[in-house]
């Protein structure tokens, strides 16, 4: 590995007493992680998954990053020179970024330094709204930046995005200056900037490396970020090691009042701290827990079926303290559900009888059991799509079609499903079996909430089966419209919760709205949301979103999860945060 220019290494002092030099990260030092599923890939526009992002957020850069200190969250600059110039109302975003940021060596460069330049962002971007991509981000600009309409129109008609095309809404004004111009405002896309989906690809890696028609790279991520790839075993581990020529960046010199110590030990250290980063990926959660008791693993985050065994009375169990291991937990900015197919011949439709079907399903599931009893108090109910910390979560709204099998029953008698031959079991009202089949992962929380499940649609006389396959398997399942319904989750990486909407715009059908849910009405009210800032009239709008969805119950609406980890105390660094939940750049390891 190259061996990191000197002028680089002595950049600057550190201000704390006693401090040294700027230096690189001290490749002796190795954290250690575990997932508990595997990535799909390392493509930023493509994956849409956690667990990539997780990844992709040391391999690739964006333009802008949330403070890693910073309470309440604060946008500072990435690869931006500064934050972005807003003009024309919000529809004309001007964006400069850093020189002297480079891209990892690669063969594909033909053993040239190749720089970082505004022309990455408009490549990376444009590939987003490519047709033959197919990117499940396509929400982020879709039907949003001025002139895409007629390009995306010419790609689908000859069969080849033109890149070279001269797009209005997306264009490199010089090598260091990006312009972005809407058709209509969006204040919530500079947070987006954030997000690995925005991060900045080489056009000759893609087209070197690429599959699927030179459009994908999921296995050879080449990128600007702290940290490269150096192994991938799939299904059982990952490594990363530092990247020798990222650019200089420090640690934070502010925070909140508890941040000091943190602050006078680490301030203007050059990050990565540390050199080495190792994944394994441990599927069950009790493997994952006692790796982290045995030390093999540096943090974890507790699944919520083993919280009573780290957690008791609201403190960290004794044995626990006692190691001086660190606890915190934190509600996170996510939403777990269960959709239903609104294309499946059997649960989808809009007509009342499907409708009655799936809010009879809804009624019939006691997710506040599933709360208290599978995830041992660590979840809210969810009264809305948008959870309670984004912008747009209205507090006055309360749970709908909330435990109530009861109801359930009558109002599966009402339209039609009885039980015509006497099995305990509901028919469909022509008589035909009434059979539900569920997606599933095999793992030990997911096997408890299968069983609660399977109890409770029993108890309304609906057979219930399941599709157990792995997470990756029943995610392309799922965006291919295979499956009836599944438990899922979404978890935003913004301050804004425009996204959550977004699961259920008709036109994400086929990649973020997993229930192909579709419907004018719905469709207006987003539309009209997407043009207004955070603000009381925005908020009215999702609240009639809200209640859209529960009169059609396109989903089972689920709850808000807590987040809980635990941190060895060698590891330095660590502090809980909302949208980047593996901050590995800032971590270090002292022992």
């Amino acid at each position: 590995m190259p061996m990191r220019r000197l002028s680089h290494l002595f950049a600057g002092l550190l201000l704390a007493a006693g401090a040294g030099t700027l230096s690189a990260a001290d490749m002796n030092k190795t954290l250690r992680v575990a997932f508990p599923v595997d990535i799909t890939g390392f493509d930023p526009q493509v994956t849409q998954d956690l667990y990539s992002g997780y990844v992709e957020r040391s391999i690739f850069d964006t333009l802008f990053v949330y403070d890693h200190l910073a309470r309440p969250y604060q946008l500072v600059p990435g690869t931006a020179a500064a934050l972005p110039q807003i003009r024309d109302g919000g529809r004309t975003i001007i964006v400069r970024l850093k020189r002297g940021i480079y891209f990892t060596p690669d063969p594909a460069f033909k053993g040239k330094p190749r720089e970082l330049v505004a022309a990455d962002y408009v490549f990376s971007w444009k590939r987003i709204i490519d047709p033959a991509v197919t990117s499940p981000n396509l929400f982020i600009f879709e039907d949003k930046l001025v002139g895409a309409d007629e390009l995306i129109a010419a790609a689908k008609k000859s069969g080849k995005f033109d890149y070279d095309a001269k797009l209005e809404g997306l264009q490199a004004l010089d090598s260091h200056t990006l312009q972005i111009k809407l058709k209509n405002p969006d204040y919530g896309i500079v947070d987006y900037m954030t997000t690995t989906q925005l991060a900045a690809v080489a056009r000759e890696v893609i087209q070197a490396h690429g599959a699927a028609g030179n459009t994908w790279t999921h296995e050879h991520p080449v990128g600007t970020g702290p940290y490269l790839l150096k192994e991938w075993k799939r299904g059982s581990k990952l490594v990363f090691e530092a990247n020798p020529g990222f650019r200089d960046v420090v640690f934070p010199d502010k925070g909140e009042p508890g941040d000091a110590a943190l602050i006078r030990a680490y301030k203007g250290r050059k990050l990565p701290l540390v050199g080495r980063i190792e994944v394994s990926i441990i599927e069950e959660s009790n493997p994952r827990l006692l790796a982290f008791k045995s030390k093999e693993l540096d943090y974890v985050y507790i699944p919520a079926d083993l919280v009573n065994q780290v957690i008791a009375n609201g403190k960290l169990r004794d044995d626990y303290a006692r190691a001086g291991i660190q606890w915190s937990r934190e509600l996170e900015p996510s939403l777990q559900y269960t959709y239903f197919n609104m294309e499946d011949p059997l649960v989808g439709g809009y007509t009342p009888d499907k409708i009655a079907l799936r809010r009879a399903i809804v009624m019939g599931y006691h997710g506040d059991e599933e709360i208290r009893v599978i995830r041992n108090g660590q979840a809210l109910p969810a009264s809305q799509p948008v959870p309670p910390m984004l912008t747009g979560h209205d507090p006055k709204l309360k749970p709908a079609n909330r435990y109530n099998p009861v109801a359930a029953r009558a109002l599966l008698d009402k339209f039609g499903y009885k039980d015509r031959n006497g099995d305990g079991r509901r028919e469909m009202p022509d008589g035909r079996p009434l059979v539900i089949r569920m997606g599933s992962t095999p793992d030990a929380l997911h096997r408890l909430q299968d069983e609660l499940w399977a109890k409770n649609m029993e108890d309304i006389g609906i057979r219930l089966e399941f599709v157990k396959q792995k997470w990756p398997d029943l995610l392309k399942m799922s965006m291919a419209g295979q499956l009836m319904m599944w438990n899922i989750g979404w978890q935003s990486g913004v301050r804004d919760g425009d996204s959550f909407l977004g699961l259920l715009y008709s036109k994400n059908r086929g990649n973020l709205n997993d229930a192909r849910f579709s419907l004018p009405e719905f469709d207006r009210l987003y539309e009209a949301s997407k043009r207004l800032p955070d603000g009381p009239e925005r908020t009215a709008l999702y609240r009639k979103m809200t209640e859209i969805v529960q009169v059609y119950a396109p989903w089972h609406p689920g709850h808000y999860t807590y987040r809980n980890a635990l941190v060895q105390p060698w590891v330095k660094g660590f502090k809980p945060h909302a949208f980047v939940e593996h901050p590995w750049m800032y971590l270090d390891v002292v022992r």
